[in-house]
């Protein structure tokens, strides 16, 4: 989608400049990245992918550092789904560990396999590169990571598979206004285009 082929006459448009990459916290020693800016907004976890970064998972907080510490705890407790991080960076799905429901009920597997688990953890967190972008409305930022992640939920390249499934998303409302974001950056983002409706 261009702007030029949107009637913007009833839509705000908006300007997101995306800053990163940056380390996900505490692996800045591992991956020589700089620390995540502590923002109210959005953020992407991202692998290196091509020329560019593809976007696993979008995320929404008050603030980064608080967020990202519990996101820490969750994968370190086997709550989240750990990847083969080389095949992760081709774009392709290769569970080490599936978190969410499996996790729950699987305690006993995760417990003799928590070494391992724990070591693949270590080198997804360090792999992530992340970005973020300020957005200080609370019901929009969840607009846009619902319109990101369905964007990527809705794609037919292969590399669409790798996405973060089963979020609580909040799309537009049919009676929100719609918005256009412009999404700026230096760096190519597969699974995040230029401009996007929210």
């Amino acid at each position: 989608m261009k702007l030029e082929q949107i009637d913007v006459s009833n839509i705000d448009v908006r300007e997101i400049e995306w800053q990163g990459p940056f380390s996900w916290i505490g692996y800045e020693n591992q991956n020589g990245l700089d620390k995540i800016p502590d923002i109210n907004g959005i953020y992407l976890w991202t692998f290196k992918y091509e020329e560019g970064y593809l976007v696993y998972c979008a995320g929404i907080t008050k603030s980064t550092r608080k967020r990202f510490r519990q996101h820490t705890l969750e994968y370190k407790s086997g709550n989240y789904t750990v990847f083969n991080v080389v095949e992760a960076e081709k774009g392709k799905r290769v569970e080490i560990w599936h978190g969410w429901s499996y996790a729950r009920t699987h305690r006993e597997e995760f417990n003799e396999r928590k070494e391992e688990i724990l070591s693949s953890v270590e080198k997804q967190l360090e792999s992530f590169r992340v970005f973020v972008a300020q957005m200080p409305d609370k019901r929009e930022r969840a607009r846009f990571e619902a319109a990101i992640m369905h964007q990527i939920y809705n794609s037919k390249e292969p590399w669409a598979e790798l996405a973060d499934r089963g979020m609580a998303l909040s799309r537009r409302r049919k009676d929100e206004k719609p918005i256009i974001i412009k999404n700026i950056s230096n760096f190519k983002f597969y699974g995040l285009p230029k401009i996007l409706e929210i």
